[in-house]
């Protein structure tokens, strides 16, 4: 006998958490509270009688078997907002659906994007966040922007920046550091998809210390604002904060800057036919 399919809400709920890897973040969302999504996982969890994340101090992460379904699901859902969309009766918007990392797109991506409407107000921009590659063939994406060497089989990868990364903090817990020594004092906060940020940046100054505090966040996003209110220094790239720096919330204490061995690149198919790609990379490169 099959097994009861879960509700439509809680499939909802499950891809949201699994893109986010927080309930505060997915709920923020789908605009429900962070305990109705808990208990509607909870629900689907007994009902298909396997557990789908695994709970820490940092957030959630999909278990093998969350993973197993995750990238369905959520295509699932991206397909079904694609059909819908042909109900579209407003001839004149044209949509544009980009994935990228939720740190890039809040922290680099959105602050900017105002500035796009207004030269191309006749593009919608739809925004996608997911730390998977694309997959083309089977996701409802127009293109990407994400990190790396530039050399995605089957991709035109248009080069935007360099990543580069330096230590950030409050200005209140700035005028404790006085040289890059001085870090040994305080907590350093890392982001898990990142966790070797901060020895690469030692390394490069030839610095071996160890810090009072190690904290590791799920995404970079959330290091950022644990810089914000004081908890410790984070290191991240200068232009994923630069508002931040601009309104004083954060400042670079040191002057050294380490250039990555990745870049950022907008990245789709060779084979797209979709006019309004080239739209969105000539802003791009205006914004560098």
């Amino acid at each position: 006998m099959n097994k009861p399919l879960p509700s439509y809400n809680a499939l909802r709920a499950f891809v949201a958490i699994g893109k986010h890897g927080n309930l505060k973040d997915a709920a923020a969302e789908l605009f429900v509270t962070p305990s109705a999504l808990s208990h509607q996982i909870k629900n689907m969890e007994e009902m298909l009688e396997v557990h789908l994340f695994q709970r820490s101090k940092t957030g959630l992460s999909l278990t093998d078997a969350g993973y197993l379904i995750h990238k369905d699901l959520e295509h699932s859902f991206s397909l079904i907002q694609h059909t819908l969309q042909k109900l579209d009766t407003n001839p004149k918007s044209h949509v544009l659906n980009i994935s990228m990392l939720s740190t890039f797109a809040m922290r680099w991506f959105i602050p900017r994007l105002s500035s796009f409407q207004k030269q191309y107000p006749d593009i919608e921009v739809r925004i996608s966040t997911s730390i998977h590659e694309v997959d083309f063939a089977r996701e409802d994406m127009d293109c990407a922007i994400r990190s790396g060497h530039g050399d995605w089989q089957g991709l035109h990868a248009e080069y935007l920046f360099t990543e580069t990364f330096t230590p950030v903090c409050n200005p209140k817990l700035a005028k404790q550091l006085k040289s890059p020594q001085d870090l040994v004092k305080f907590t350093l906060l890392h982001a898990r998809l990142r966790p070797d940020d901060w020895q690469v940046w030692l390394k490069a100054l030839d610095l071996n210390l160890q810090p009072a505090h190690e904290q590791t966040f799920e995404t970079r996003n959330f290091a950022i604002q644990a810089a914000i209110d004081g908890i410790g220094v984070a290191i991240v790239d200068p232009s994923l904060v630069a508002e931040d720096i601009k309104a004083r919330r954060l400042v670079t204490p040191f002057p050294q800057t380490l250039a990555d061995k990745n870049a950022y690149y907008l990245v789709y198919p060779e084979s797209s036919q979709q006019p309004y790609i080239k739209n969105l990379q000539n802003w791009l490169l205006t914004c560098i």
